[in-house]
């Protein structure tokens, strides 16, 4: 009987811990949502008012100042990047995992070693090239360096999750006269499709938040939502009300695909893609 009670309080705390800080960490999340529904008068007070007027001028205004281009841009970029990305990720991955090519384990070093160096570092070199391009503020020379700069990590995870599928699958297919790219394409990529989702979400999400290149190597026509977002930081001081309401607006695309993709994501991790 003092065991089984001891098991419920037990059980009963590490609840209790869980919603405590399930809750802690969303609570920044929520005051951000009410604020971006109240007047910017209302937005900045102390002590914070917790009932004051709701108003929807906030989001009004977000689009009215051009919100949906830089949106746009970002839809682009994020998606345009994460689609190449995985054409060039999966078929390299199952080089260097199934069928290991010659020095397969120094090709994965030398993608590794890319990550080795601040992006901050290459910033200058970048720009000069895209100048002597032609390209500055071009929303493909943007999503070609989102290419780079997720193409490492992603045939890593690819790897480890094709890693994960036995070998005599991949035999049995062969020896029933299927190419490579029937392999690739109609034995393996059902497989591992949680895989594909969970590198695709990760790329997307880094693509998406990144702002770095985007404030550095894009103007007004390839500008993307971060940089969108940093606009209503001013000398004139900070609109916390539509800075609230740009933060949910840019965040939104981000929280749908992850929860479209939720199911396949956990699944993808639990399979050893973050080993």
């Amino acid at each position: 009987m003092k065991q089984s009670k001891a098991k419920f309080f037990s059980k009963s705390g590490l609840t209790s811990l869980t919603w405590f800080i399930s809750l802690a960490f969303f609570f920044p999340i929520f005051w951000i949502l009410l604020i971006s529904f109240r007047q910017e008068k209302d937005a900045g007070t102390f002590p914070p008012k917790w009932f004051a007027s709701i108003s929807f001028d906030n989001y009004t205004s977000v689009f009215q100042k051009g919100a949906t281009t830089f949106l746009l841009n970002s839809a682009i970029a994020s998606i345009g990047s994460t689609l190449i990305v995985l054409m060039l990720a999966y078929p390299a991955a199952y080089a260097l995992s199934i069928k290991p090519i010659y020095k397969s384990k120094d090709v994965l070093t030398f993608f590794l070693s890319t990550k080795f160096l601040p992006p901050i570092a290459a910033l200058l070199p970048l720009y000069l090239i895209l100048q002597r391009l032609h390209v500055l503020d071009n929303i493909w020379a943007l999503t070609v360096l989102y290419v780079s700069m997720n193409l490492p990590l992603s045939v890593w995870m690819l790897r480890s999750f094709l890693k994960e599928i036995p070998p005599e699958l991949v035999e049995a297919a062969s020896l029933d006269g299927a190419s490579t790219r029937t392999i690739l394409y109609k034995v393996l990529a059902p497989i591992s499709l949680p895989g594909l989702a969970s590198t695709a979400l990760i790329c997307f999400i880094f693509s998406w938040n990144e702002f770095l290149l985007a404030i550095n190597v894009t103007g007004f026509h390839a500008a993307t939502a971060p940089v969108y977002l940093v606009g209503f930081v001013t000398s004139e001081g900070l609109f916390f009300a539509h800075l609230a309401a740009v933060s949910i607006v840019v965040s939104l695309p981000v929280v749908i695909a992850g929860w479209t993709a939720q199911d396949k994501l956990v699944r993808g991790l639990s399979l050893g893609a973050v080993k």
